[in-house]
Order: structure tokens, then sequence, then C-alpha cells
């Protein structure tokens, strides 16, 4: 047995009780759960049934299929395309040849089966004209590993001996389609090879056809593991230690997302996974990464090749900004070469991975996801390329062949069908105190808008409740969570480098933990004074200073929102240190203000007032603290607190992160800074003019 060999998830007494769309629908799910077998979005999976037409009250067949956009692994059942089986027949008669093959999708809205919103992929065509009721298509490494060799249809021969069949390289579409169909009137063929693309297999039950897809990928992975050869031509260098990987990871990440950003924001993502190192050490590095890939899968999400960036011998990048824009004259000839009459207009030219010797990957997107899901893909392309080198050569994607998968018509057509960027979309935010009340709602608001979240709290516990509860709510991509102490040097200094490290950089800084402490004057030990300057003075200004430090790297401006209190302008009674700390942070605000605008970064404060509920400060000896400062029990203080405000209302956390949000937002508050936006409910005193 493989030591790769994909296990049998099909549970018997699961599929008894579903219908034949649930039954495609688990089936899917199944293959989609592993990326040996295909990765995230790829691949696509059908089945033929009987429904009932709801005009006619007719017994019809209907393709059921994944439907454009979809993921197999996660997708239920409103992921499918259906559509009428006789109406797709009857477009074979509207077939007029290769020129025309992109009216032919135009066509497929025209055979929807009831009404169904979701919209049929290009794939549709490959899975119509099958004649078995099931059929999977999906993109395992070791099948592209195949697909992808020079000598890939023999190869198919010598594995699979007749069972699998071998269509050369051919963009997807209708003609794909007719040719897949009429191979597969070959009853000696459970399925057959795409060239440089992937996997059909098909049966006539949805548990014959998943077992099919699993025994023809064990098949290849246990032929390729009896050719033992180098990978990658042998390893030319020894990995750097983890640590040193990192270090060199958080330092690149925030200067090339300064350098590639000028279009749009990016995220960034960070891998160095055995298989990413084993490539990057590798003898044959350049010349393979410089083939790109060849599933077209792979190649949509990577880009026609990677940057390998050049190092010197003290691991430091040899003028990025030169190779950067090498890449993108690379990429603008690649362009000019290719295009057509009709061609969209050259994208973003900047590359999507990075290649770094010793050190692993880098990948860029628009956000978190579409990052990490490149990286992914190019993973799946070193595994072909180790597997495919190992029985023959690996070849990628024609260049002309890739031009007009990455330039298709149709896809520029989806691209412009997305919906408008969120206010904070492509946004790096980091937030201390990001486990409290004001912290939590502000997280909330800031991935409303499409912003990547850092949390930073000294409560480890609660902490990860946060982060899991953000997680579940917005999807783990984009939010993380940093244990620290922002009094501590080493602590704040780390939380930043988590940032950079995590999402590539730092745009938006929340400066938000806090403590609250009452005493008369005469009461006030040295020690009590000092913690509130420490965590709301000396705190504010470590996180600060090194937030600058990657603001100013980056060069892409940013906004940092300090969380002050009316307690800045407005004293209390028995709180002396409190009010001379957060007085303190304030000016400090302005300060920063002023020496940062010349870099484009605006910095604002909001002034809270009163924020009981969801508060971490009200939990402890502040609330009686103040009810007895005010000689009231504790549970009259948010009355008293209402009443004693101008416009006679509460203040909560969601009323302090949407201030927050308002001076995060370049769009809402660009021409903004050094300026102070109390959300206290109105207090006279507390007037900043």
């Amino acid at each position: 047995m493989s030591k790769n060999t994909l296990p049998n998830l099909w549970n018997d007494q699961t599929a008894s009780s579903l219908t034949e769309p649930e039954l495609l629908r688990y089936r899917s799910n199944l293959l989609g759960s592993d990326k040996r077998i295909t990765n995230y979005g790829g691949g696509n999976t059908s089945a033929k049934v009987l429904e009932i037409d709801p005009l006619s009250g007719e017994q019809v067949e209907v393709l059921w299929v994944k439907g454009s956009g979809g993921d197999i692994g996660s997708m239920g059942l409103d992921g499918f395309s259906t559509l009428y089986m006789s109406k797709l027949e009857a477009l074979k008669n509207r077939y007029r040849g290769l020129e025309f093959e992109d009216e032919m999708v135009g066509f497929l809205p025209h055979c929807t089966f009831n009404l169904n919103p979701r919209a049929a992929s290009i794939d549709t065509p490959l899975h119509a004209y099958v004649p078995y009721k099931h059929v999977d298509h999906v993109h395992s490494d070791a099948i592209i590993a195949i697909a992808a060799s020079a000598d890939g249809e023999r190869l198919t021969r010598e594995v699979f001996n007749g069972k699998i069949g071998w269509l050369p390289w051919q963009r997807p579409g209708y003609d794909l389609g007719l040719k897949l169909g009429a191979a597969a009137q070959d009853k000696n063929l459970v399925g057959l090879i795409l060239g440089g693309h992937g996997l059909f297999t098909w049966a006539d039950t949805a548990k014959e056809c998943y077992q099919t897809t699993l025994e023809v990928i064990n098949q290849c992975s246990a032929w390729l593991e009896t050719h033992e050869k180098p990978a990658f031509g042998g390893q030319k260098l020894e990995p750097l230690a983890f640590e040193k990987r990192r270090t060199i990871a958080q330092k690149l990440l925030p200067q090339i997302r300064g350098k590639i950003s000028s279009l749009e924001p990016k995220i960034g993502h960070f891998s160095d996974d055995a298989a990413i190192l084993e490539f990057v050490c590798s003898a044959d590095l350049e010349r393979l990464a410089a083939l790109g890939t060849s599933c077209p899968d792979h190649f949509l999400r990577t880009k026609i090749a990677p940057l390998v960036l050049k190092l010197n011998e003290a691991h430091e990048v040899v003028d990025l900004e030169t190779q950067l824009e090498q890449y993108r004259q690379f990429y603008s000839a690649y362009y000019e070469r290719c295009k057509r009459p009709n061609s969209p207009k050259m994208r973003d030219p900047n590359a999507v991975v990075y290649l770094i010797a010793g050190v692993g990957m880098l990948t860029f997107a628009k956000d978190k996801a579409t990052a990490r899901i490149a990286s992914e893909y190019y993973l799946n392309a070193i595994n072909v390329m180790r597997e495919a080198e190992r029985v023959s050569t690996y070849v990628g994607l024609p260049e002309q062949e890739a031009f007009d998968i990455e330039y298709w018509l149709l896809e520029e057509a989806k691209l412009q069908r997305m919906p408008k960027p969120k206010s904070l979309a492509g946004k790096i935010a980091l937030v201390t105190g990001g486990a409290g009340g004001i912290g939590r709602a502000t997280a909330i608001r800031l991935l409303s808008e499409g912003a990547c979240v850092v949390l930073a709290d000294f409560d480890q516990t609660s902490l990860e409740s946060a982060v899991s509860e953000l997680g579940q709510k917005f999807g783990a991509d984009v939010v993380r969570g940093v244990q620290a102490n922002m009094t501590v040097e080493s602590d704040v200094t780390n939380s930043i480098a988590f940032a950079a490290l995590e999402y590539g950089g730092l745009d938006i800084l929340v400066s938000n933990a806090g403590i609250a402490s009452s005493a008369p004057i005469e009461e006030t030990s040295l020690e009590l004074w000092n913690k509130n300057i420490s965590v709301l003075t000396t705190g504010y200004f470590l996180i600060s200073r090194e937030a600058t430090k990657l603001l100013k790297t980056q060069k892409l401006g940013g906004s940092i929102i300090f969380v002050a209190s009316k307690n800045a302008l407005v004293a209390s009674p028995n709180a002396s240190a409190y009010c001379t700390a957060k007085a303190a942070e304030l000016h400090l605000a302005r300060c920063l203000a002023l020496e940062l605008a010349g870099d484009g970064v605006r910095v604002n404060s909001v002034n809270p007032d009163a924020v009981l509920r969801g508060s971490k400060i009200w939990t402890g000896e502040w609330k009686s603290q103040r009810a007895a400062a005010y000689k009231i029990e504790e549970t009259d203080l948010e009355e008293l607190y209402r009443n004693r405000s101008m416009l006679k209302r509460n203040v909560f956390p969601e009323d302090i992160a949407e201030a927050i949000y308002w001076f995060a937002c370049e769009e809402k508050s660009g021409k903004s800074t050094g300026n102070i936006l109390n959300v206290d409910a109105g207090h006279a005193g507390a007037f900043t003019r």
C-alpha cells in the first residue's frame, strides 16, 4: 500500500438515507475534504437525476453539476446548477465550432431546471455528454504529474493498462465536452486524463464513482512511488533554521506589500512546509519555477510564473525594488506577446508567488483566503513537478494557452460581476485590549468591513474565546490572536512582528488596552500611579512606536486610533492617576499626528465615557470604587451615568467601535488627523472647543 493511499470514507449507513442530489453532495464533500484529491474551489462533480418537471408534471432527466465558483469540499445543494438534459442535448445543434466556443455559455441559462439561480460553469458540457449517471472531475497531484509530463499519454497507458484514456490539452469548453463524451463511449474506460489538466471518472452509482476516483488516484500514487529519483535535481542548500526563516519572512512581507499595493491593497501569507523548503532549496528551483504551472486551476491562482527572489550571503534580498520591477516588465512583455484584439486590459503585473531559497514562499492577494489558497495551489504545483520529474520531464501550459485562460473573456465577465470591495478590504488592523468589550466590538466592526484583525490581549483565556468567536462568525482566515502585555517592550515588538508575519503588514492600529483605578490622592500609592502611567501612557507609546516603524516600512500611510477617555479632558473625583495618564495619552496622539502626517499616517482619538456593558475594567474594583466615590450602589452606576449625560443615553461598546471605524476608514476620514471624537452622550466639560 502506498504511503499516500487515500482512505475510503464512504459510509453506507449515512448514504442509505440520502436522495440522489444529497448523495451527490455527500460524494462531493468527501472528495473535496482531502487536498490530495483536489484543492479548494477545484474540480467539479455531477449526477443525472430523474425529477418531476414543475411545469409539465412529467418525469425528466436533470443534470446536477457544481455551479460556477463553488467548492466541492464545503458546498451544499444550493451550490449545484440544475439543467434539463433534453435541452443540453439540443444544444449540440447550435454548436458552430471552436471559433464560437464562448457563445455556448450564453445558451446554458436557457437549459436551467426549476429556475435554479446558481449559474452553470464552463465545465458543464464536460459532464453533460458523458454517458454515465455520475461523473467526477478532480485535480489530484499524482494524476496531474502524469498529465503534465512530456510523454503523459504513454505514461497513462503504462500506469493504467487501458483502463484510463487520454485527451491532449485543450481549454475547457463545449468542444472538449463533446470529445470527452465520445471517448467515454469506450466501455473499457472508467475515466480519462486530460493533458495538463486533471482526471475524469464515471460510473452509474454515486458510490461506485467515488470509489473509482479513489482507486485511480491510489493506483497512480503507488506507481509513482516505485520511481526513486532525487527531487528537483537534488538539494543545493540547507534550509535556514525555523526562527531565522520567520524573521526573514516577517521583515520581507511588509517591504514587498508596500511596493506592490499601488493598484489594490494586498494581504500576505507565508509558507514553509517541508515540500516547499525542499523545492526552494533544490538545484532545479529556477529552471522549474520559470515553467509555471500546468493545471488551469493552479495557473489562475498563481499567475504565469513565480518570482524567485535573489538573496546575498547574509540572507538579505538583493535590490528588492529592481527585482520587483523586472518581474513587472516580464509580465508586461508576456501580455504584449500574447494579447488578442479583444483581450481585456492588462491586470496587476506584480507576482502572486515569491520563492526564497532556504526560507520558503510568500503569496499576496486581495484577501487572506485568496493568498492562502494561492499558496496551497502552488504547493500542489510543486508536488506535480516533483512527481513528473521522477518519471519524465515536467511541462507547464504553453504560454499562449496560459494567457488565453488568464484573459478569457468569460473569466473577465466573472471578475466584472464581483461585488464592490468593502471599505476596509485588504486592510490589516491590530487591536490592543482586543478581548474586552470595546476591543471585541471594534474587531467585529472592522471585520464586517473586510479587514483582517489581530487581537492583542494580556488575558489568554479571554483572547482565545474572542478569536474563536470571531473566527466562527467571519472565518478563521481573517482573525488572529497574540498574547501580549503592552507594558513589556518585547511583547509589544512581538505583537507587531506577529501581524507582519500573519498578514504581511499593518494599516490600522487601535490602541485600546486599559485599566482603571480609583483612590483619593492621599491614598494613591506610587505603585498605583506607575501602573496607570505604564498601561495608559507608556503602553500606548510603545505600541505606537513599533507600529510606526512598520507603517513607514510599507509607505502606504495608515491610521492610528487611541481609545482615550472623557477623563482625558474632564477630571473626576478620586481618579487622579487614571485621569492624568489619559490626558498624557491624548497629548501623545496629538504629537504623533503632527509627526506622522508627512508619512500619510493619521492619528486620532476616541473618548468614551461610562461604557459599562461588556467592559472588562468594570468587572473589577473600578466599579465598586466609582460607586463609592459617588456614594451610590453599584447597580445604580449605569443609571447615574446615563442621567448625568446631556443626551440622557447610555454608551455601549458598539458606539465606540463605530467611531473607531470612522477614523480607520480612509474613505470616511481620510482628511482627519489630530482629532478627538467624544462618544459620551454629551458632557459640556469635554467639549474640545
